[in-house]
């Protein structure tokens, strides 16, 4: 079964926003890159809850049929990508959030309106 990007990006952002998740954005890459449709973008305040964000992430999309294809820097729990395919998830400690400032980089891309 194929996740759609659309709705992988919804059970992401709910995963994120269940375990707390702080200003959570997604930003609509489909006309800019070819690197995935979808970047979310969030941030935890501590090392534990930027892990437990991961976690969440990782298992809802598990259980939605989507393939996680890779994680990268949970073990520092500073700075967290995690690639699903079409969404491709950026968790940061709050610090290091302020500090690259990822959605400046992105700033040609629209932000995703939730409901």
């Amino acid at each position: 079964m194929t996740v759609q990007s659309d709705e992988l990006l919804q059970i992401v952002v709910k995963a994120a926003d269940d375990k707390k998740a702080q200003n959570v954005v997604a930003l609509d890459l489909k006309n800019i890159s070819l690197v995935a449709d979808y970047f979310v973008i969030c941030h935890g305040n501590s090392d534990v809850q930027v892990q437990a964000i991961t976690t969440e992430i990782r298992k809802q999309a598990e259980m939605s049929g989507a393939r996680v294809r890779g994680i990268e820097g949970v073990d520092t729990g500073r700075w967290v990508l995690v690639d699903i395919g079409d969404v491709v998830v950026h968790i940061f400690h709050r610090e290091e959030r302020e500090y690259y400032n990822i959605e400046r980089l992105w700033s040609d891309a629209k932000v995703v309106e939730f409901v």
